[in-house]
């Protein structure tokens, strides 16, 4: 692929921040039509600010990598290069993996069964909106170079 028809990066047209807020928004709007609780945990509020706290430093770490690596972190823009070092050494999609754990967060810290579980659909709609473009379009780009780092690392963890 050249940098001329490189011009849309993996053409993801929805940007995925937003299927986990819509999420949220949804869990949230069922947990007040239908409470369901997590249950009366002790130490359930500082366990999910500990979570949601985890979520954002891995997402200001890949943030970091991106700016470091001097690459775009949006999906509908050119990759000028594949990040492989820091938490991308550990899992392919480290900012989605933020997103969702600053989901399982809050539903922890607010204690409703319908946030903490609303990272699944979150985790599988982002997989089909994006991740897929993404990987397909990094496989073309980077051929074996990112085949490689596809088969070393782990999509989530």
């Amino acid at each position: 692929m050249n940098a001329e028809n490189d011009k849309k990066g993996a053409a993801v047209k929805f940007p995925p921040p937003l299927i986990f807020l819509l999420s949220l928004l949804a869990a949230y709007a069922a947990q007040r039509f239908w409470p369901i609780s997590i249950g009366n945990i002790s130490g359930l509020k500082p366990l999910g600010a500990a979570v949601i706290i985890l979520g954002i430093c891995i997402a200001i770490l890949v943030s970091l990598s991106f700016k470091r690596a001097e690459t775009n972190i949006e999906p509908w823009k050119p990759t000028r290069k594949i990040v492989s070092t820091g938490v991308f050494a550990y899992s392919r999609n480290p900012a989605y993996l933020a997103f969702c754990l600053a989901l399982i967060g809050t539903g922890i810290f607010l204690n409703s069964f319908w946030i903490l579980i609303s990272f699944i659909p979150s985790a599988i709609l982002v997989y089909y909106i994006a991740i897929r473009k993404e990987e397909t379009y990094l496989e073309k780009k980077f051929g074996g170079e990112y085949v490689d780092y596809k088969n070393k690392v782990r999509r989530w963890l």
